[in-house]
């Protein structure tokens, strides 16, 4: 992974694991809270997870950033996020009649 991410050196991989396994934690911890403010403490829909995966998304993002910055791979992590940003772009179709 050091290499495919350019990383400087093995404890740069390990900092970066933690970031990673940090939001994911996070975003598992505030999966309940987000659901209960969708459905304002009732019963849970199937659209309402829906809802919430369609939330999480952005805020996922947002969570990664804010630990790369605390743990100080704050550069690393944007560049992550601008080139998962890129994945998600449409291209345009050259074949036009």
């Amino acid at each position: 992974m050091q290499d495919k991410w350019e990383l400087k050196s093995l404890w740069q991989v390990i900092i970066v694991m933690v970031v990673f396994a940090l939001t994911g934690f996070t975003v598992l911890f505030i999966k309940e809270p987000i659901l209960w403010l969708i459905t304002g403490g009732g019963e849970k829909e199937w659209w309402m997870t829906v809802i919430y995966f369609l939330l999480i998304l952005p805020i996922y993002n947002v969570i990664l950033l804010c630990y790369g910055f605390i743990f100080g791979q704050f550069n690393f992590f944007w560049k992550y996020e601008q080139k998962m940003l890129k994945r998600f772009r449409f291209k345009k179709n050259d074949h036009s009649a």
